[in-house]
């Protein structure tokens, strides 16, 4: 099917009525060190980049970390001076050429420390780059390989949600919160360093706030990273309720279901806002109680550091180094709490990303995978068992033989399992039990590829994405020229009204094709199916929305297009395929009659007396 339905850019299956099973709730995984292990192996492929960067901070935080220490120096050497003149000391004055020189040595220091943080930047940024190029990439390679019966209970705004939202927040973590995370830890040791380098006794006064402040950050951080875990959670259902909203906003407006729309739009975006507001209110609790208990640190440090320089044990300089770093001390622990409350936002938005990886993915195909070179279009059903839930049986014990070339009519009232029949024979779903054949061959023997290309699709609910007629109809087959997508154009119908628009071929369709009417969308997927010269054909309700002008243009395509190919038909206006060699008629999974449409009104059956009750609501 490959290239030529009108469903998705991809291979798409029918849309299932009422069998795909209910809506899953959002589930929220709790591994939180399992995941970063798991996001760490991703930047695993990266080790000697990620080396460079840690050389680069280490680089770059030693000679910032070096600077209060110079800069004492230049403080003792204008204290000492100015302490000499005011003691009356002979010949005593500043030392102004010492002071500029350290002062040049600190620029420098300065500029070495940024050239290094840009380094560092610069390779983080490649890195997480990579790796979200990498993440995005097994998502969408991911989702071409789940079952239909994944989109079937999942939202397509939570699947968007994961796909993009939390995997944007991967990224900007990643990309911001790393690099300084590894600052910080640097920082943080350097730091320690320095300052027992200085004063043993004024290190362990700093030192004492460590513990309180890990306690604040753990207690916080566990709090908060339940509600962010909502937060993300009721994000994705929020984003689910738009998208669907939006893609049937004319249903909505039709039935006067908006403020039944606006009252569950409320209602997520309330537990958004609480869950939102919750997960910020906690996690910035952490920033004020941080500055409180690093100034009580600092006061201690103060009053400590003034004694001792009247006891003469330090210098003016030392202290004001010490201060410093005792500010210094202070950051790398503000900064690790403040990411700890992004790594939980990011730890969220990873579980969902993994857990999309880990979903049941489609049976692959068997190693002796059998092709059909030229598909004639037998198919048969044998003895075919199938059930969406386990005990639920739907199909039972379905027996069909169809010849090349024939035009199938499946008829019935609504789950009796028409559609099904067709995901059945498209692989979207594989059988419980039985055989589907293609010309003889078990389609679980084919590849589903493959398969999927003899088929053809022209659904109800069309298809078309933002792009030139052209575009659109070439969509069918790679490398159409001009001449077969005009040769498809006119065997479609669709010819004349597209030379009729200002643009012609190269008219640009909206994303919602609403600057071209039903009927026309339909002849451009018709055109499209023609394009692709499928070997089978299946036609989903392909005329029920259009008016009786256009439908005589439509039918008359879908017979061109219906020539020498065995094609299904699923219809509820029975009048539509009076001409069909053979009308299945389904009633709860089961065949419970077969024929033509004279066949089946002498029969007197189901199918009569579906027949004669439109027939009668028709002429009513």
């Amino acid at each position: 099917m490959s290239g030529h339905n009108n469903q998705s850019k991809h291979p798409s299956p029918i849309p299932s009525r009422g069998h795909g099973g209910p809506r899953m709730p959002v589930q929220k995984a709790k591994d939180a060190k399992g995941t970063l292990k798991r996001l760490a192996r991703y930047l695993g492929t990266y080790k000697i980049q990620l080396l460079f960067v840690i050389a680069a901070a280490i680089l770059s935080t030693v000679f910032s970390i070096f600077s209060p220490k110079i800069l004492a120096e230049a403080i003792d050497t204008l204290f000492n001076g100015l302490m000499n003149k005011m003691n009356g000391v002979p010949g005593a004055e500043i030392d102004f050429a010492a002071i500029g020189q350290v002062l040049v040595w600190l620029i420098l220091l300065y500029i070495i420390s940024a050239l290094f943080m840009y380094i560092q930047q610069i390779i983080m940024v490649n890195i997480s780059q990579k790796t979200i190029f990498q993440l995005r990439q097994e998502v969408h390679e991911k989702l071409e390989r789940l079952p239909l019966k994944y989109f079937d209970r999942t939202p397509h705004g939570e699947t968007l949600s994961r796909a993009i939202n939390d995997i944007d927040n991967i990224n900007n973590t990643l990309q911001q919160s790393v690099t300084q995370l590894i600052t910080s830890v640097i920082t943080f040791v350097g730091v320690i360093i320095m300052m027992l380098t200085i004063s043993p006794v004024l290190a362990i006064v700093c030192f004492l706030t460590i513990p309180l402040s890990i306690l604040a950050t753990v207690k916080i951080a566990k709090r908060s990273q339940v509600q962010f875990r909502s937060q993300q959670a009721t994000l994705g259902a929020l984003n689910g309720h738009i998208e669907e909203m939006f893609t049937g906003h004319q249903i909505v407006k039709a039935f006067g279901h908006e403020e039944k729309a606006m009252e569950e739009f409320d209602s997520i975006n309330d537990r958004l806002y609480e869950s939102s507001w919750r997960s910020q209110f906690i996690s910035g609790l952490i920033m004020p109680l941080m500055q409180f208990i690093n100034n009580l640190g600092y006061v201690f440090v103060v009053v400590i550091g003034a004694i001792f320089v009247s006891a003469g044990r330090i210098t003016v300089g030392d202290v004001q180094a010490f201060i410093q770093y005792a500010r210094q001390f202070s950051q790398p622990i503000q900064q690790l709490s403040n990411i700890s409350n992004i790594i939980q936002s990011t730890i969220a938005s990873a579980e969902r990303v993994f857990e999309l990886l880990d979903e049941e993915e489609e049976p692959k195909d068997t190693s002796r995978v059998k092709d059909i070179e030229q598909p004639q279009g037998a198919v048969d059903f044998d003895a075919v068992y199938f059930s969406y839930k386990e005990d639920e049986e739907l199909i039972k014990d379905l027996t069909i033989q169809i010849k090349p070339g024939q035009k199938v009519a499946i008829v019935g009232p609504t789950g009796a399992g028409k559609t099904t029949l067709i995901n059945l024979l498209m692989r979207f779903y594989d059988i419980d039990s039985g055989v589907i054949k293609i010309d003889g061959v078990d389609i679980s023997t084919m590849d589903r590829g493959a398969l999927r290309s003899m088929f053809g699709m022209v659904l109800q609910d069309t298809w078309l994405f933002k792009g030139t007629i052209r575009d659109n109809i070439a969509y069918g087959k790679q490398g159409a020229t001009d001449e077969e997508i005009t040769r498809a154009a006119m065997l479609a119908n669709a010819e004349h009204f597209i030379r009729t628009l200002p643009e012609g071929y190269d008219t640009v369709i909206n994303e919602d094709g609403s600057n071209i009417s039903g009927g026309q969308k339909q002849l451009l997927t018709i055109a499209r199916a023609l394009l692709a010269n499928p070997s089978l054909l299946i036609l989903d309700e392909a005329t029920s929305s259009v008016d009786t002008r256009t439908e005589a243009q439509i039918q008359e395509a879908m017979a061109e297009l219906m020539k020498n190919r065995t094609s299904f038909v699923i219809a509820h206006r029975l009048s539509t395929i009076k001409d069909a060699d053979i009308i299945l008629v389904m009633k709860h999974g089961q065949v419970i009659e077969q024929g033509n449409h004279e066949e089946l009104l002498q029969h007197k059956g189901f199918y009569a007396d579906l027949y004669y009750s439109q027939f009668s609501e028709a002429t009513a």
